[in-house]
């Protein structure tokens, strides 16, 4: 299994500013501007990108394996800049929050750390689909509270509240996601505690720093 060193979000020269505040409401609906020195990619510009960076293994459990459903997508496992974990598909919890993206694992063990990333080229948006369940994640607009546009992969098809644009700094080999829903940006909910620490949330007006920023590596054969 090959990977690619890549990373998804960002912070220009952020790194100094404040780090979003753990349960903070979610701003406004409206779009979230790019830093300067950040731009949107395609589908074809990911695979490009991912030939020139530089090859990485991704860290697999002893014994484990990642199996390709999709081999025309781009078979991606996502690490958080801020903590180092890898993201996985909580399949176990329970409703409402099964299927909760969560960057708190440490290798990749499997499925529950894929995600296909799937370009659709009249919407010029990514789908991310999680290898665990065969679902897309989608941005839950109508929770509340803590949990308000957490990410949560339970989507048989991908229509508005799947959608992303993914952008890229070449300066930092760095990537981010926005939410097509509410123009807001991917962001680890670090400062979580219990079973929600580390979930991902749309919810950031702008790439501030490691919270918003991950780390891509290739889990295609």
């Amino acid at each position: 299994m090959t990977s690619v060193f890549l990373s998804l979000s960002a912070v220009v020269a952020v790194s100094a500013l404040a780090s979003p505040t753990a349960g903070a409401a979610p701003a406004a609906d409206g779009p979230a501007v790019a830093p300067s020195g950040w731009e949107a990619v395609d589908g074809a510009e990911l695979a490009r990108v991912a030939e020139k960076s530089d090859t990485r293994q991704a860290p697999l459990a002893a014994g484990e394996g990642v199996s390709a459903t999709a081999a025309e997508t781009e078979l991606l496992a996502l690490q958080s800049a801020r903590n180092g974990q890898f993201v996985a598909t909580e399949m176990n919890y329970a409703a409402p929050n099964t299927g909760v993206l969560r960057a708190r694992s440490a290798d990749v063990g499997g499925a529950w750390e894929g995600f296909a990333f799937e370009w659709d080229e009249t919407s010029e948006t990514f789908a991310m689909r999680s290898l665990a369940n065969n679902r897309y994640v989608a941005v839950e607009k109508n929770f509340t509270g803590s949990t308000q546009n957490v990410l949560r992969a339970r989507s048989a098809t991908a229509g508005g509240w799947e959608r992303f644009v993914l952008y890229y700094n070449e300066g930092l080999d760095r990537w981010a996601l926005q939410s097509t829903l509410n123009g807001l940006f991917v962001t680890m909910e670090n400062g979580y505690t219990g079973s929600l620490q580390y979930a991902l949330r749309a919810r950031s007006t702008e790439i501030t720093g490691s919270w918003e920023e991950f780390v891509l590596y290739d889990l295609g054969a």
